[in-house]
């Protein structure tokens, strides 16, 4: 028998923490008939908040434009509070960056398709997330920033 105590990860709440919807051009912007280009752009962040509890936040921005002209503009905030215990701390972070947010995304995924649809346009479905490979590369820019840090700058010969 080990007397090493066993790893714990719970699910301890899940909530919107942020929510804000922008529709500036209405109500002319629902006689639009173009296909709007829609960017969407995400972003994690872990937080100890208690011994062994972690705050999880998952953002994303949407924005759906028809030439210049934004038709929405939503923000979600989806967060949940995690008990993690007993997690060698070289292991805290991918539960963090990867398990938590692909909790965390169906969530968020509902939210953003409600809002979307309340606000009266066409629902936007988002795609799965591979959390796996957005940490890998989020870490892989750590390292290449460090990198770049360490190094003396570079000069260019200059011709005159």
């Amino acid at each position: 028998m080990s007397d090493q105590p066993q790893p714990v990860f719970n699910i301890e709440k899940i909530y919107v923490k942020d929510l804000s919807l922008e529709i500036p051009h209405a109500p002319k912007i629902f006689l639009e008939r173009d296909t709007p280009e829609v960017n969407i752009q995400l972003h994690s962040k872990g937080d100890r908040i208690d011994e062994g509890m972690y705050e999880v936040l998952l953002t994303i921005t949407v924005t759906a434009k028809i030439k210049e002209r934004t038709m929405f503009l939503i923000e979600v905030g989806q967060a949940g509070v995690f008990q993690i215990r007993h997690i060698p701390g070289t292991e805290l972070d991918p539960v963090l960056g990867i398990a938590c947010p692909t909790i965390l995304f169906p969530y968020l995924r509902e939210s953003v398709s409600d809002i979307v649809t309340r606000a009266g346009f066409p629902p936007v479905i988002l795609n799965p997330v591979n959390f796996e490979a957005l940490y890998q590369q989020g870490k892989q820019a750590e390292t290449n920033a460090g990198e770049v840090a360490e190094k003396p700058a570079e000069t260019q010969p200059t011709t005159h």
